[in-house]
């Protein structure tokens, strides 16, 4: 048996009490306008994803045209093929797996922080994904004017039933070595 002390409780280890009682957890407090656990998603996330359901307004002064001119440069880069003054030319020098490889990576920047909501480095790493994707595009001597027929030709379309009309492509499946791509 335990022995009894002064307050009237037992020695610890010794029995069910102990002289240290534990003080009871004390729940977070849970800012106004949040739900508690379990309650539905809060109002901020509620409001996030309605933003996202927004019809698009493309800008009136036409600040895409950006683009046009970025793809310019870098072809006239290309033309030239001074690797010791352009990143661009030096890019392209290296091939085309080079550059696929570049998009790829600054593409994952930009997930990544995407994931992380991180807003500054969202618009950095945005631009860096455009810039790759036109050094991309030079190389394999698309122009943008291509793509923005493509974007025009889908547009009003559902983007399910634009992709269930695509044709699969064969060299794809084969690299995948599968038929099921989404």
């Amino acid at each position: 048996m335990a022995k009894a002390t002064k307050a009237g409780t037992k020695t610890p280890g010794k029995g069910k009490a102990s002289s240290k009682a534990k003080a009871p957890k004390q729940a977070l407090p849970v800012p106004e306008g949040v739900p508690a656990a379990g309650k539905g998603p809060r109002k901020a996330v509620l409001a996030a994803e309605r933003a996202h359901e927004a019809p698009f307004a493309p800008p009136e002064d036409g600040d895409a045209r950006v683009l046009d001119r970025l793809w310019a440069t870098i072809e006239q880069r290309r033309q030239t093929g001074d690797v010791s003054a352009s990143h661009s030319a030096r890019l392209m020098a290296r091939g085309t797996p080079k550059v696929a490889q570049k998009l790829g990576e600054e593409a994952v920047e930009l997930v990544i922080e995407a994931v992380a909501r991180n807003h500054d480095a969202i618009v950095s790493e945005s631009a860096d994904v455009l810039y790759h994707l036109m050094v991309l595009l030079v190389d394999a001597g698309i122009r943008p004017d291509e793509i923005w027929a493509e974007l025009r030709r889908r547009e009003g379309v559902s983007g399910i039933v634009e992709k269930a009309a695509r044709p699969r492509p064969k060299a794809l499946l084969a690299i995948a070595q599968t038929t099921k791509l989404p």
